[in-house]
């Protein structure tokens, strides 16, 4: 019976979010499809520039030289903990579904996430294609048969990128990581919305000047009211915003009329009306010299 009875809270849960997760698609579809799409230039961008690569010397790096190389036979690590992130990434911004605890809507942290990873991208297509060095991974280096690709036969070819093949073994946009945007901008969206502040870079400040900032959900509310209880707070907190603004409104017409009903304040006004205040001043001193 327990478990029949966590069961029906955890669907009627999962029932409302949904809800409420799609009322917030069906508004801003725009830029998560947009988002979408630009994965597709970027990978279509990465392939271009596949072509254009000529192997070379490996460059001198200092931390190259410090930390010893993988090895090729354990290059999998990379993409293993890369794979990681990724996918710890993804379960929990979809945690709301299922847990209380929750800060924000799924939607709108899919779709300021795809905000940063779009601008991002765009800055690493142009820098990848204004400067172009040879790679470091082996399969990009002298010798290797991937390391430079033949002129493709059709735009179709080109079209296709080859994937997932040319995903994984691409040459030349060596400038800056694509590994890297993707795990920076999880970590930092991670540490401001699940639980601790972190260090913010200039793409991540430019995005956040042009999109507004997502609701906090800490106060309960909800965009659907989830049972009858909540509808009716919900019907009452707008109800009280609504008299608030009326009587905000009549205030503000009161004060551009001069009907204030303030006598502290109307006495202010007539004193500030120059020979007239001073002569009712006068006035009253005359009828009243004991000051009474």
């Amino acid at each position: 019976m327990y478990i029949a009875r966590e069961a029906t809270k955890l669907w009627r849960k999962v029932s409302a979010e949904t809800a409420a997760e799609l009322q917030l698609l069906l508004e801003k579809w725009q830029l998560l499809l947009a988002g979408l799409v630009f994965q597709y230039i970027h990978g279509l961008a990465a392939r271009g520039v596949h072509y254009l690569h000529r192997p070379g010397p490996l460059l001198q790096d200092l931390g190259f030289m410090a930390l010893p190389e993988l090895g090729q036979e354990k290059g999998y690590l990379s993409e293993s903990v890369f794979t990681f992130i990724f996918i710890s990434f993804l379960l929990w911004s979809f945690h709301p579904f299922i847990y209380h605890s929750k800060r924000f809507y799924t939607v709108l942290l899919w779709r300021r996430v795809l905000a940063f990873l779009v601008a991002s991208q765009f800055l690493r297509i142009i820098t990848f294609y204004s400067t172009q060095l040879p790679g470091p991974n082996y399969h990009c280096r002298e010798g290797s048969k991937l390391a430079t690709l033949p002129p493709p036969n059709s735009a179709l070819e080109v079209l296709l990128i080859n994937f997932p093949r040319g995903v994984l073994f691409g040459c030349g946009d060596l400038i800056f990581s694509s590994h890297m945007i993707f795990t920076l901008v999880f970590v930092r969206t991670y540490h401001k919305y699940g639980s601790n502040r972190y260090t913010v870079n200039l793409v991540v400040f430019f995005v956040d000047k042009k999109l507004p900032e997502m609701p906090d959900r800490t106060n309960g509310l909800s965009l659907l009211p989830v049972s009858s209880k909540d509808k009716d707070g919900w019907m009452k907190e707008e109800l009280q915003l609504h008299k608030l603004d009326s009587r905000m409104r009549d205030e503000v017409h009161k004060l551009l009329n001069g009907n204030t009903v303030d006598p502290t304040d109307r006495r202010q006004r007539v004193q500030m009306n120059g020979k007239h205040g001073e002569d009712m001043n006068h006035a009253v001193s005359d009828a009243t010299p004991n000051g009474t």
